[in-house]
């Protein structure tokens, strides 16, 4: 035992994740209401960790989702196999008029002093239709599954998701896989239905059975109802790269879930849109891990959370020390935030090049 985790040395697949595939639309700089024409990123907060693991990493990933089969489904599920990520859909027909549908995330990346902004249309959306039963997890984790992840963006789409999450968790659990969650605590979504009180509810109830845990300061609060530190109130001169009120709501987690050997967040303190301050921290075993920080010229900053994740559980994953997993998740979040769009386009040579201290110098 490793971490204070029973990582399973291999498996058919290194690490499945649960949630809602989406597509973004994206006009770049462009606000909106003045955008003539997007780019379209397949994305997912669940999914994003798969492929990311798939593409850079070259780790063995699938994902457990909804699909539509219509034009859009049809798009997304090519994305997803262009990530090399194995699919496991339960699979809904469209009506032609009203759904069910996939997901649209509509964003413009901002500049400068003008901040980013993303909307959503998750009306009658597929993925919130998953109730328990829908999934033969024994089918899934019969092969072999090393890693088991989903997050608070499914749990929140509708009074069934955060049920198939716990279903899924205690399937892994039964299968000796080790299980995670990326709490992403979205408000927007939870006062949809249910309200931050649904939240602590249902993210409580599935955090039971969870080994680790990605999470900020506010996920921690919003989404475990862990009292903050008072330094966090206390009219926010603290830096958002200090990690010491992070740190000092670790001991109510373990407290409340004593099965929790893994908690882990990035740092970010944004100067402007596209100039960001960036650095990540870890709680590992009782132990405490912070990477290097750096400078970041930000393209487009969505998934670099997903992206911090992603590299950290590879450095686990494959037998890396703490601090090296740290900052292989640190240095594939601060890479990914250079890509269009909210998967990687890095190698796995570049993310461990800026991991040691690399430059920006050409690479001939």
């Amino acid at each position: 035992m490793r971490y204070g985790i029973d990582l399973k040395t291999e498996g058919a697949l290194d690490l499945v994740s649960l949630g809602a595939l989406v597509h973004r639309l994206d006009p770049g700089v462009v606000p909106f209401r003045k955008a003539t024409h997007c780019d379209i990123h397949v994305s997912g907060g669940e999914f994003n960790v798969a492929a990311n693991l798939s593409d850079c990493f070259g780790m063995k990933t699938g994902i457990v989702s909804a699909m539509v089969d219509y034009p859009i489904g049809a798009l997304i599920a090519e994305r997803v196999r262009a990530m090399g990520v194995k699919p496991f859909y339960k699979h809904f027909s469209h009506n032609g008029v009203t759904g069910p549908n996939m997901a649209t995330v509509y964003s413009d990346r901002g500049q400068g002093v003008r901040a980013p902004v993303v909307f959503y249309n998750r009306s009658n959306e597929a993925a919130a239709r998953l109730k328990p039963g829908d999934i033969d997890w024994d089918a899934i984790f019969r092969e072999g599954v090393r890693w088991f992840h989903s997050g608070g963006i499914f749990a929140a789409l509708s009074e069934t998701t955060g049920e198939v999450i716990i279903e899924g968790m205690k399937a892994a659990k039964a299968a000796g896989a080790i299980t995670s969650i990326d709490l992403n605590y979205r408000a927007k979504l939870w006062d949809i239905w249910g309200g931050h009180d649904v939240a602590l509810k249902v993210l409580r109830r599935i955090v039971e059975h969870v080994d680790v845990i990605v999470g900020n300061e506010e996920d921690l609060q919003m989404g475990l109802g862990v009292a903050g530190p008072e330094v966090a109130a206390a009219g926010g001169t603290r830096s958002k790269l200090d990690p010491s009120a992070f740190f000092a709501m670790i001991d109510q987690v373990t407290e409340m879930y004593p099965q929790v050997k893994i908690v882990a967040t990035t740092l970010r303190e944004v100067h402007s849109t596209n100039r960001h301050s960036w650095g990540a921290v870890a709680w590992i075993d009782g132990k405490t891990y912070q990477s290097p920080t750096c400078e970041l010229d930000v393209l487009d900053r969505v998934g670099g959370g997903d992206g911090y994740a992603a590299g950290f559980f590879y450095g686990l994953m494959t037998g890396a020390s703490e601090q090296e997993a740290v900052n292989l998740g640190w240095a594939h979040g601060a890479l990914l935030t250079t890509f269009p769009g909210d998967t990687t386009m890095a190698t796995v040579d570049q993310v461990r090049a800026f991991a040691k201290g690399g430059s920006a110098r050409i690479q001939r």
